[in-house]
């Protein structure tokens, strides 16, 4: 029997990238002439660890896509879209958009999505700090920023620590184009070949698609990862960024993604114009 080709997949330790990879990491699925082997670690970690290609399959910021198009293509499937919500600022009081001009802001990292996404509402008109993105709102209510960036279940949890939201980013952006938010997605090595891209990308597909049709076993599996969120919330948490657009980002989804990276050139925030490829 011939070896199989080894997948090294990176994604986050939170419960919508474990929902979706559930099948994959629990053997629940044929995977054929492939072993997959996974490495949880937070998104900037898989951003920077893309740039230098060290993974076959990993999730990455679209931010964080634009750096490595060399290396890498942009799976169709696994898209974490923010649909008129997405990444929040919040703070310990209450106030308009406004009240962030020249204010510390505590970041998840500045490849992320949330961060570009800050960055084209705010401009350079802030400074801010870079922590673990599961430690931000501790750092807000200790005062240690004026301001907390929130991505993944913080968006459910922060006002269990008496903090406000300022703005939600995913419903500005959609003010602003009409689109959704994409935040996040899977890349695969583009060294691996056409073909072998192509049927990895279908068994991430299989296992997102496992993980809808058997909603509460998947979940059982994610809530691991759900840092202080009860069976609901971690339901709700992942209904979020799991679903319809999980499967296929669509036309309207890789609009969305050449709309944000368009932007983020004009604006001067990445250095180059982006040409997505797209596998699947």
């Amino acid at each position: 029997m011939s070896e199989k080709t080894l997948i090294r997949v990176g994604h986050s330790p939170d419960p919508d990238d474990a929902f979706m990879f559930h099948a994959l990491a629990n053997d629940k699925i044929d995977t054929g002439s492939y072993r997959f082997t996974h490495e949880l670690q937070d998104i900037e970690t898989l951003n920077h660890r893309a740039q230098r290609g060290e993974l076959e399959l990993t999730a990455v910021s679209v931010h964080g896509y634009a750096y490595i198009t060399d290396k890498y293509a942009l799976c169709a499937c696994g898209a974490s879209i923010g649909d008129q919500y997405g990444p929040m600022v919040v703070a310990r009081h209450p106030g308009p958009v406004s009240t962030l001009h020249g204010k510390k802001i505590a970041v998840p990292g500045t490849l992320t999505t949330a961060f570009l996404s800050l960055k084209l509402l705010l401009g350079d008109d802030f400074t801010y700090e870079v922590h673990p993105f599961d430690e931000i709102l501790n750092v807000v209510e200790r005062g240690e920023a004026d301001a907390g960036l929130i991505i993944h279940e913080g968006q459910l949890t922060y006002a269990r620590q008496g903090l406000y939201q300022i703005v939600d980013l995913g419903r500005w952006w959609f003010e602003e184009t009409g689109l959704p938010l994409p935040l996040g997605g899977n890349a695969i090595r583009k060294d691996l070949g056409q073909q072998a891209m192509e049927e990895v990308t279908s068994l991430l597909k299989q296992s997102i698609e496992y993980g809808l049709q058997h909603r509460q076993e998947a979940l059982d599996h994610a809530l691991q990862y759900g840092r202080d969120l009860d069976r609901s919330q971690a339901d709700k948490f992942v209904g979020m960024y799991v679903n319809d657009w999980t499967l296929d980002f669509g036309p309207r989804g890789r609009l969305a993604v050449e709309t944000l990276l368009q932007r983020a050139y004009d604006h001067k925030i990445i250095p180059h114009p982006v040409k997505i490829d797209w596998i699947g």
